[in-house]
């Protein structure tokens, strides 16, 4: 059995998260059964904003943000057995007392969420320092970021778990999981493992040394390959030179993140090489 209370990482049920949203916007709820239609757009009536409580994500259903007016839109004619039967495919089931407008909010807010459509579009910033292991995974290693995302989409919330765990105690979390999910601690280990995906010539650096120079920053680069544009700067937080660089063709991009993503450069800190 997991013990949710060993990650603080989304181990609460996406069906609880969503429940606790519409119970909070039950003025909102009130309104919409009055006298929305198909046609319906955002009123000033619409103005508050339902937050969930849970402290591990911050969403919010706004009523005035243009997208959710079009995604309730959509939802809004839907019969109730085609909208119960589309949220528990996803992992998600709707509370025996949730009437018909409470159960279409809760789709509404389950597609926005699954789509990143939902809490704006204000990107995260990194933190100047990692709370724990997998915090810095989920920054720093691309792959790994994108298997976790899938997790979460399932609400695979008993894996989720483990994988907290095993990034942040291994040995403990092999002892007490290899046997039930040795599959996935082997999953992780790859994605872990996994080279960034390169899409296009440009990359974006951070984690040479700042006493290193700019000059000698680009000529390091410079010997992967031909450089058409390099841009750097030293980091706000830490000794370090961060910024991108185009190469001429995306082979020599695909080299230089090859050779020096992950790079240990001492002083706890390692080179990042991200494909933009």
């Amino acid at each position: 059995r997991i013990d949710s209370s060993a990650s603080c990482y989304s181990s609460e049920p996406l069906t609880v998260k969503l429940f606790i949203s519409t119970m909070k916007i039950s003025s909102a709820l009130l309104l919409l059964s009055l006298g929305v239609s198909q046609a319906w757009a955002p009123s000033p009536a619409f103005s508050r904003t339902a937050r969930l409580s849970s402290t591990s994500l911050d969403m919010a259903l706004d009523y005035n943000d243009p997208v959710v007016a079009e995604e309730f839109a959509k939802v809004q004619p839907m019969d109730y057995e085609d909208v119960a039967e589309e949220l528990q495919r996803s992992g998600v089931r709707p509370g025996p007392t949730m009437n018909d407008m409470e159960v279409k909010l809760m789709l509404v807010e389950m597609r926005l969420r699954l789509s990143g459509r939902l809490g704006g579009t204000e990107q995260k910033k990194r933190p100047t320092k990692f709370s724990s292991k997998f915090e810095e995974a989920m920054w720093t290693k691309p792959a790994f970021e994108e298997f976790y995302n899938v997790l979460k989409a399932r609400g695979d919330h008993n894996s989720m778990n483990v994988v907290a765990e095993y990034l942040n105690n291994p040995d403990i979390a092999k002892q007490r999981y290899e046997k039930s999910y040795g599959t996935l601690l082997t999953q992780v280990d790859r994605a872990l493992k996994a080279p960034p995906p390169v899409k296009s010539p440009k990359i974006k650096f951070s984690g040479f040394p700042a006493n290193m120079g700019e000059a000698a920053c680009k000529m390091t680069l410079e010997s992967i390959g031909a450089v058409t544009e390099f841009e750097c700067t030293v980091d706000d937080d830490f000794p370090v030179l961060r910024g991108t660089v185009t190469f001429e063709d995306i082979e020599s991009a695909k080299k230089a993140v090859q050779q020096y993503n992950g790079m240990d450069m001492g002083m706890g800190t390692s080179l990042e090489l991200v494909s933009l």
